[in-house]
C-alpha cells in the first residue's frame, strides 16, 4: 500500500460497484472514480485502487485484494457476508457498512408480504416472531406492535447483554407464532451461529403452522428443509426473497413458495439513498476528504405512519413474485434494475 503521506498528496482512486444507486457525480469532485460491473472486479482493475465501494455480489478477499493498495471498504448494504473482515482487519483494511438503511422498506416487505396472503386473515391479533432483533428486526417488531399483533423477540445476543426479560427463545416462537421473520447476520460459527438456523429441527416444532419470511440472509433458512416442511404441511406458507445459492434458486422453492422475489426487501428509493449517504460519508471523513451535500434528508423510519390499508397500497409482492416466476434465470437482472419502491413516510 502506499504511504499516508503519498496519499494525501494525490487524490484517491475509488472504484465503485456499476449498479450502486446516487452515488455517480458525488465523489468525482474529490477523487479519481471508476465504475466497474461486478463482474468485472479483480485483482487487476483493484491493484491500483485506494478505496472501493460496493455491494453483496463482489467478494473483498485476499483473493481479490491481495495484491492491491485498497485500504478501505465501504459497502452499501447492512450484512458483510461478502467481506473476508479477520483478513480485512489483518491487512490494515478499513471495512464500513450501512447498517438499518433498509430497515423500512423491510417492514414494508414483510407485512405488505403477510399481507397479501389470503389465508392468513387480518394482521389483529396474530402473534408474529421477530428472530434477529437488531436494527431491522427493531423497526418490523415495532410495526407489528403498532398493526396490533403480538410481537415475539427472539435475539440471544441481545438477553445475554440486557437481560432475558421482553425476550423468547427461538423454540417458544416456533411453538407460538403465526408468522415468524428472520433478521440475523449469516454467522458460521461462535455462540449463535445463524447459518440453517431455520432448519428441519426448528421446523418440526412449528405446532401452530406458521407463514416463515426470511428476507435476512439466505443461508440463515435451510432452503430443502423449507421444502420438505411445506410439503409436510408442518407450516402454512413461505415468504423469501434471500435464497441459498443465489441467482441460482431453487425452483422448487420457487413454485411453492407464496411470495417469492429476488433479494429486494429492502429495495426502496430511500433506502437506497440511506445506504449510499452512509458510505460515502465514510469515505470521505477516512481520507479526510471534503463532506458531500445532500440534497435529501432521509426521515425516521421507525415514526412512519402505518396502517394494514397503506402498507397494502404501497407495495405488491406478487407483482415480483409473477415476474421471478416467469423468468427465474433473470433473478440478477430483476435484482440490478429493480424499480425502487417508495416507503412509508
Amino acid at each position: 500500500m502506499d504511504s499516508d503521506n503519498h496519499l494525501n498528496a494525490r487524490r484517491p482512486e475509488v472504484i465503485i460497484e456499476a449498479n450502486i444507486p446516487f452515488i455517480r457525480g458525488i465523489l468525482e469532485p474529490v477523487a479519481d472514480v471508476s465504475y466497474l460491473e461486478p463482474e468485472r472486479f479483480t485483482p487487476e482493475t483493484v491493484a491500483t485502487a485506494d478505496a472501493i465501494v460496493t455491494r453483496t455480489r463482489v467478494k473483498c478477499c485476499e483473493g481479490l485484494l491481495g495484491e492491491s493498495r485498497v485500504s478501505f471498504i465501504a459497502s452499501a448494504t447492512i450484512g458483510l457476508d461478502h467481506v473476508d473482515l479477520p483478513w480485512c482487519r489483518s491487512h490494515g483494511i478499513t471495512v464500513v457498512n450501512a447498517p438499518g438503511c433498509n430497515a423500512p422498506a423491510v417492514a414494508q416487505y414483510v407485512f405488505a408480504s403477510l399481507l397479501s396472503l389470503p389465508d392468513f386473515g387480518p394482521l389483529d391479533g396474530k402473534t408474529l416472531g421477530v428472530v434477529g432483533v437488531g436494527n431491522v428486526g427493531r423497526i418490523v417488531a415495532d410495526w407489528g406492535e403498532r398493526l396490533g399483533m403480538r410481537v415475539m423477540r427472539c435475539d440471544p445476543p441481545r438477553a445475554l447483554a440486557e437481560g432475558a426479560t421482553g425476550f423468547s427463545s427461538i423454540e417458544e416462537i416456533a411453538a407460538d407464532a403465526d408468522a415468524i421473520t428472520f433478521h440475523t447476520p449469516l454467522t458460521r460459527s461462535g455462540d449463535c451461529p445463524t447459518y440453517h438456523l431455520c432448519d428441519d429441527s426448528l421446523l418440526a416444532g412449528m405446532t401452530r403452522r406458521p407463514v416463515i419470511i426470511n428476507s435476512a440472509r439466505g443461508p440463515v433458512a435451510d432452503n430443502e428443509a423449507l421444502i420438505r416442511a411445506l410439503r409436510d404441511k408442518r407450516i402454512s406458507d413461505v415468504v423469501i426473497d434471500c435464497w441459498e445459492n443465489e441467482p441460482d434458486i431453487s425452483r422448487t422453492l420457487l413454485d411453492m413458495a407464496a411470495v417469492a422475489t429476488p433479494h429486494i426487501a429492502g429495495y426502496s428509493r430511500q433506502g437506497k439513498i440511506r445506504a449510499t449517504q452512509m458510505a460515502v460519508d465514510a469515505l470521505t471523513a477516512h481520507f479526510g476528504l471534503p463532506a458531500t451535500q445532500w440534497s435529501e434528508k432521509m426521515a425516521d423510519g421507525a415514526k412512519a405512519t402505518i396502517s394494514a390499508g397503506l402498507i397494502a397500497a404501497s407495495y405488491d409482492p406478487m407483482a415480483d413474485t409473477a415476474m421471478l416466476r416467469r423468468d427465474p434465470a433473470s433473478f440478477e437482472r430483476l435484482r440490478n434494475h429493480y424499480h425502487l419502491r417508495e416507503e412509508l413516510s
